[in-house]
């Protein structure tokens, strides 16, 4: 099994949040560090398969959004 998740920088509250890509997964975990996040997300997922009993594996996939604004200064 596989499954991707989006990490998605939020720049108004200064947080990673996760978003899965997989309806199985209704994953939503938040951290004010990407490998903190990646962390959570690698302990929540074994025990949602654990709950589902579909699995005893799955493929993490990461996809890491962020976007900021830079102000430009005139030279």
């Amino acid at each position: 099994m596989s499954c991707t998740i989006k990490l998605i920088w939020s720049e108004e509250e200064k947080f990673w949040y996760s978003k899965s890509m997989d309806e199985r997964f209704g994953l939503t975990l938040e951290s004010g560090s990407l490998d903190a996040l990646i962390e959570r997300v690698k302990m929540a997922v074994p025990e949602m398969l654990a709950l589902s009993a579909d699995t005893d594996e799955v493929a993490l996939s990461f996809e890491i959004e962020r976007t900021d604004k830079l102000r430009l200064v005139a030279s």
